[in-house]
């Protein structure tokens, strides 16, 4: 079951760590408390995409160190592959291994997104380390590989083990541009076949979902698979908390939708969508 690497993967991920500058943590001495209940796949994946976050200062230092680090994460990988296939996983572990330097440079778009789209970051570490939002998507975008390579299965059991982390549910077939945020998190839902694009930001208990389900003709209480039921999402849309997106419509470019707003029908791009009248409040003191 062993799994040994034979791509150049860390030739790449090693000159781009070399390559890393200000504001992304440079520091191979920085040394953080360890985390023990991090999945194995998982740990490994964040140490080889962000070693300096993570005590990982010998894949800095050492390229041989990342080619036994691959080697070990490729034979968790080829693991979790096997039970869900008759063929040899040999072929899809190596298209994982080989897609993490790119994985890395669009995570990295994405603690950029994440400092600029939110006040309250003061560092690119401590996006990093800290916020579910880019735990979410740093396994999403390895799953997404992984659903890409016809391995959707264990895809899904690594977007489900971030979920149970994160309360941010992604799944493996969703398209997700660049420079991607959800700035807290918890309840937000994107579904198999939503489109994200570039710069959107989306805020707690969003809901890009399916309006309604088809029915599998000649198959009695099963439900259709593999057609597209979910949001597309354009550029530079901002997503209120609450706000639920459902079926397969479109929102265009430069669009920001205010919080708690249901949409079920296409918004064009350059629109600002928001609920005009909010239930009126009542109180009432107690009797003394």
């Amino acid at each position: 079951m062993n799994y040994r690497y034979a791509g150049d993967a860390h030739e790449r991920l090693f000159a781009a760590y070399q390559d890393d500058s200000e504001p992304f943590p440079t520091n191979v001495t920085a040394c953080f408390p360890e985390r023990e209940h991090r999945r194995e796949e998982v740990a490994l994946l964040q140490e080889l995409l962000f070693p300096t976050c993570w005590n990982a200062p010998d894949l800095v230092r050492d390229e041989l160190a990342i080619v036994d680090q691959l080697d070990e994460l490729g034979t968790l990988v080829k693991a979790g592959i096997c039970p869900y296939t008759d063929g040899r996983p040999d072929e899809k572990v190596s298209a994982v291994l080989d897609s993490l330097p790119e994985i890395r440079e669009a995570l990295k778009l994405d603690v950029e997104a994440a400092y600029k789209g939110d006040p309250a970051a003061k560092t690119y570490m401590e996006i990093i380390r800290s916020y579910p939002g880019f735990l979410a998507i740093s396994v999403q975008r390895v799953a997404h590989v992984l659903y890409d390579i016809g391995a959707p299965e264990y895809a899904r059991e690594l977007t489900e083990y971030a979920k149970t982390q994160t309360g941010i549910d992604i799944h493996p077939g969703a398209e997700i541009g660049e420079h991607f945020f959800i700035d807290h998190g918890t309840g937000v839902v994107i579904g198999e076949t939503a489109a994200v694009g570039e710069w959107v930001r989306l805020y707690q208990d969003v809901t890009l979902g399916a309006l309604h389900f088809e029915e599998e003709e000649g198959e009695e209480h099963a439900l259709k698979k593999g057609y597209e039921r979910h949001p597309t999402i354009g550029d530079h849309v901002v997503i209120g908390a609450g706000t639920k997106l459902l079926g397969a419509i479109t929102v265009g470019d430069h669009v920001s939708i205010g919080a708690n707003s249901w949409v079920t029908e296409d918004i064009p791009a350059r629109t600002k969508v928001f609920i005009k009248e909010h239930p009126t409040q009542e109180r009432k003191r107690y009797s003394e």
